[in-house]
């Protein structure tokens, strides 16, 4: 793997320390990819067009996207449409071992710069190309962003109110998700390089990941099984299962399908006449009794504050959740305890917080990476790492190739 000579530093343990990324990406699915990496101590500079990536370009969420998911990065602005623009990118390329990239269809290979060029340049290099739609169905050239794959995928056909239109989930889920499979594939690549002394070109989809994350969903399915559709909170086959209940100051989620929870459930709540009433005995029963269960589950629960019912459930071993506003989960222990909020902090003091990686490596401190970089922040230090002289830099700023 490449020494890396510059760049955002890692812990001392960082377990992608050396390895050299670059993130032609925008928007969420690509630089997300880029940034695991990064939190996982890999160098990555992004390669911005001169007006930068177009998350800079969309309102207060685009900058919110920019912040989340490109810190621990240097960026350079490069015009790759030009001679000149490519060469620098190729001579970066050349020092990399992984290129991740979520253009518009077919924009890098119009640019010269698509993972066959790539590869037959440089053999060692593992390329990730994250689509809208599979590279080889018909819908390949469309754009794809996250609310397609939700809604092409049957995502949104299962989501909200059976009588109301078919609902999104209320965050970009598929871009995130397709962020953390392509970074998947990508170490599973260089742990396979290794073995091998071969790079490797990786291609997902939203479409794909969109897919994969209802798995349990489409299996049952694709065994014979009816047509999801869309029953609000609750699941179609179990009960309670999911299901919403309103308590004195909110809502909890609840499940206790397994007879011996739900039986339980009827002990706490002191109605154990429930567990052998004949509309609530069975699972089945429950299901088709769903209506008559859930007013049940609100004369039990309605009295009681919603931490009130999590702590007395969650004692007994209950399945619970209180619907937290995001404050309220900014504020609560679980959410200090895990430490998730990491501070970005800024090339010249200041910075923001943000949420870091879901998981952790042994006894290492969470990974809390510099502030994502302004637009070609760091483009003098990226070509003179790149083997740039100053006179050289100052010829390319002076013909509008890096801004």
């Amino acid at each position: 793997m490449s020494t890396a000579s510059s760049g955002p530093a890692g812990p001392a343990a960082a377990p992608l320390a050396g390895v050299r990324v670059i993130d032609l990406g925008q928007y969420i699915a690509g630089p997300g990819a880029a940034m695991v990496l990064a939190e996982l101590g890999a160098s990555v500079t992004k390669i911005e067009p001169l007006a930068g990536d177009q998350a800079r370009h969309i309102g207060r969420y685009g900058e919110s996207m920019v912040r989340a998911y490109n810190r621990g990065k240097r960026s350079i602005a490069l015009d790759l449409k030009s001679d000149a623009g490519r060469e620098v990118a190729w001579r970066l390329i050349a020092g990399s071992d992984v290129v991740i990239q979520n253009l518009r269809p077919g924009a890098v290979d119009k640019l010269g710069l698509g993972p066959a060029e790539v590869r037959t340049r440089h053999p060692r290099i593992i390329y990730l190309s994250i689509a809208g739609f599979p590279g080889a169905g018909p819908s390949r050239d469309r754009p794809g962003y996250d609310i397609a794959a939700q809604a092409e995928s049957g995502l949104m056909s299962v989501t909200g109110e059976p009588d109301r239109l078919p609902q999104k989930v209320g965050v970009p889920i598929v871009d995130a998700a397709a962020a953390h499979v392509g970074a998947q594939a990508v170490l599973a690549a260089l742990y396979g390089r290794e073995r091998t002394g071969r790079g490797e070109t990786l291609e997902t989809s939203l479409l794909e990941t969109a897919l994969h994350l209802q798995a349990a969903t489409w299996c049952e399915y694709l065994g014979g099984g009816p047509e999801p559709t869309r029953i609000g909170d609750g699941q179609p086959h179990n009960a309670p299962a999911s299901d919403v209940v309103p308590t004195r100051d909110g809502h909890i989620v609840l499940s206790a399908y397994a007879e011996e929870h739900w039986r339980r459930f009827c002990r706490v709540m002191g109605r154990e006449e429930l567990a052998s009433d004949p509309r609530f005995a069975t699972n089945a029963s429950r299901v088709a009794h769903r209506a008559e269960l859930r007013a049940v589950l609100k004369d039990c629960l309605s009295g009681y504050s919603s931490e009130e019912c999590v702590d007395l459930l969650g004692r007994n071993q209950i399945v619970t959740g209180a619907v937290r506003r995001y404050s309220d989960v900014l504020a609560g222990a679980d959410m200090q305890a895990s430490g998730m909020v990491v501070d970005a902090r800024g090339a010249e003091g200041g910075g923001y917080r943000a949420l870091g990686l879901p998981y952790r490596l042994g006894q290492a401190p969470q990974p809390a990476p510099p502030a994502a970089p302004e637009c070609g922040a760091d483009g003098a230090a990226v070509l003179a790492d790149a083997g740039y002289t100053q006179e050289d830099i100052s010829a390319l700023r002076a013909a509008g190739v890096v801004a």
